[in-house]
């Protein structure tokens, strides 16, 4: 409890916050979590970008999982972590939240769509490879349905595919800087449920550290930068967040 009561200190005292959220806020909503011990990627190979454009079958088989697993995104709803930040971006004091996630939920809670810097895209809609043109899941499941017949723009004819950054695929240039734009703006950064192990993302704490924030870290098991830390809190995120926020 005096740790929580230390972080609500720390974001009182703060003006310029940015949060950096990982799988672990979102598995409180009940998203499965990719990389930990019986995660997604434990249970089966991840489809690689090139294979994905070199081979139809890939293609398939991406959109096969894809809506194998929507359900479980489409029923999701922010918890108390995610309701927490909204309050903090309402308050003024938290300027982005920089995700890992590509659920949508941090959209959900109520952060406006230009608080949220996604670096690994997001999975609740589709988009044209070439022109980057939006499409959403229902209409390409109606085309897969018929034969897995694969998506293509209407508009360029390129592929399309979940909105999402897939392994050997560039991070998104624009997100990225952005990302590193409030992180260096940042006077608190306050690093939730990710297990720091993926770059470049998760330079971004080293980087605010470095540049003079405070940084703190919520997460249920220890990560690599903890050393790094003015304060670590190994616990569950949305009660740590409602208590420090003041929020349900």
């Amino acid at each position: 409890m005096a740790k929580v009561d230390e972080l609500r200190q720390m974001i009182a005292d703060a003006e310029s916050i940015v949060a950096f959220t990982g799988a672990g806020i979102s598995t409180e909503s009940g998203i499965p979590d990719y990389r930990s011990p019986g995660g997604i990627w434990t249970q089966m190979r991840p489809i690689e970008f090139g294979d994905f454009l070199a081979s139809a079958e890939a293609r398939r088989e991406t959109w096969r999982r894809k809506f194998a697993s929507h359900e479980v995104l489409q029923k999701a709803t922010p918890n108390a972590g995610h309701r927490a930040l909204a309050r903090l971006v309402e308050q003024g004091k938290m300027i982005a939240v920089v995700t890992q996630n590509i659920d949508g939920l941090h959209q959900v809670s109520g952060v406006p769509d230009d608080k949220v810097i996604e670096l690994h895209g997001n999975a609740t809609y589709a988009a044209c490879l070439d022109c980057r043109r939006r499409y959403e899941l229902d209409w390409v499941r109606e085309i897969f349905a018929v034969d897995e017949r694969l998506p293509l723009c209407t508009g360029c004819g390129g592929m399309i595919k979940t909105a999402t950054i897939s392994f050997g695929q560039s991070m998104p240039e624009a997100e990225m800087q952005r990302a590193q734009e409030v992180t260096l703006a940042a006077d608190l950064f306050i690093v939730l449920g990710s297990s720091l192990v993926v770059y470049p993302a998760a330079g971004f704490p080293i980087m605010a550290k470095r540049n003079g924030s405070r940084l703190a870290i919520v997460n249920r098991e220890p990560t690599e930068q903890d050393e790094l830390a003015d304060l670590v809190i190994n616990a569950e995120i949305g009660a740590t967040m409602s208590r420090a926020v003041g929020v349900n």
